[in-house]
């Protein structure tokens, strides 16, 4: 089984919170086969919006939603 990445963001109340505003405009970054490139993408979409603190965008390992028992030690840093 591939280690799903899902990459999205939206506006945040705030920027310390994952309380995003309004969930009808989260932005869909989209679904990565590992962390490298969940990563690359993560960074590429925050770095478009550095400038404004209220967008925030986070990297969700969606393996671990789909088989939380089948996580190994050295995934756990990812």
């Amino acid at each position: 089984m591939s280690k799903l990445h899902l990459v999205f963001g939206g506006r945040v109340s705030d920027p310390q919170t994952l309380d995003f505003d309004d969930l009808k405009s989260i932005d869909i970054v989209g679904v990565f086969p590992d962390y490298s490139s969940a990563e690359k993408a993560w960074r590429a979409a925050a770095q478009r919006t550095v400038d404004d603190a209220e967008m925030k965008y986070v990297v969700v390992h969606l393996h671990r939603l789909l088989q939380p028992d089948m996580v190994a030690p050295a995934d756990k840093a990812n």
